[in-house]
């Protein structure tokens, strides 16, 4: 835990889901929030229907909020101010996905507060053209084979080629909709039926990494560094998905020779886009997603590595401040 303070406290507006419904000892937003205060920044709160548009104008009804670390009462909100969004430096955009069409508005409304000078991290205009499933098929070569179709003839030929796949819809998170599929599989018709909507949606469909035993690992990336740890997020028996949400349990380790080598490859295309702080997901050393609306894992690799990943990238964003 850092206790130096900023030379120039800055006014932070953090934009996420409920702040009752946070894990208290999970939550990678929290601990930015801690970093931030422990750093003297000033904090607001809101949810992305705070959000609205005044002439042109963007405004936020945000609380000020204090947080503290004490499961039983970990935050505290002032009344709700309807504020110019000019009032803060600095949005920290941390709304979990789905990313439907609410999320969608929020980054045209935050492309306001980008257009008055409000740093917003990630960028709004990164976060809609890099969507974590299709962002990572422009590294295709550092990924397993993946087709991305709504069509259930080239699915089919796929599985008949590859044997063994995962599919899985393109706006989903925590491991839902995540199906494995082999040749022989008897329910192939109706599970593609159900995720392409009847041939109206596409989807992702890779070949299956059995790797995927040594974990999902999460790896992080704070505005182009690569954190040299990452999360192994291993599946419970009988389970196919190793996210956290889906019962995995996480491990953290260091970050492998190769893993490293694919991360050196993302981080200045990620940083260039304005994406300050990512979650490279990796299995047997390949890509599988590109997390770039709300990564987590900061926690568990902090309290089992004594890293301090969250005040990395508050440091990292007084940086870029100073510097613009």
């Amino acid at each position: 835990m850092s206790q130096q303070l900023a030379e120039n406290p800055l006014n932070i507006l953090i934009v996420m889901d409920p702040i009752e419904t946070v894990n208290y000892k999970k939550d990678s937003t929290l601990a930015m929030m801690w970093a931030a205060s422990d750093r003297g920044h000033r904090l607001g709160y809101c949810q992305i229907h705070d959000l609205w548009l005044d002439k042109g104008a963007l405004k936020v009804d945000a609380q000020a909020v204090t947080v503290r670390r004490d499961p039983e009462g970990f935050y505290s909100l002032e009344q709700k101010v309807t504020q110019p969004i000019t009032d803060y430096d600095v949005i920290l955009m941390r709304k979990d996905p789905p990313f439907n069409m609410r999320f969608l508005y929020s980054t045209y409304m935050l492309d306001h507060a980008k257009q008055a000078g409000v740093l917003v991290v990630n960028d709004p205009q990164a976060i809609r053209d890099c969507n974590e499933k299709l962002f990572a098929t422009w590294f295709s070569d550092l990924m397993s084979p993946t087709i991305v179709t709504s069509k259930q003839s080239h699915i089919r030929q796929f599985i008949q080629d590859e044997q063994d796949v995962i599919v899985k819809p393109l706006d989903g998170m925590g491991g839902t909709g995540i199906f494995r599929l082999t040749a022989d599989s008897p329910n192939i018709g109706a599970t593609l039926e159900m995720l392409t909507e009847l041939e109206t949606l596409p989807i992702m469909a890779q070949r299956y990494l059995p790797e995927i035993k040594e974990g999902d690992k999460r790896i992080l990336i704070v505005d182009g560094e690569i954190v040299p740890y990452s999360l192994a997020r291993i599946p419970t028996k009988g389970e196919t998905r190793g996210n956290l949400a889906a019962g995995g349990q996480g491990v953290a380790m260091p970050v492998t020779e190769t893993e490293m080598a694919v991360a050196k490859q993302v981080a200045p295309i990620v940083k260039q886009k304005g994406l300050m702080f990512v979650g490279l997901d990796v299995i047997g050393g390949k890509i599988t997603e590109i997390n770039v609306t709300s990564p987590t894992c900061i926690r568990e690799i902090n309290d089992q590595c004594g890293t301090d990943i969250a005040t990395d990238l508050i440091l990292a964003i007084e940086k870029k401040l100073v510097s613009s």
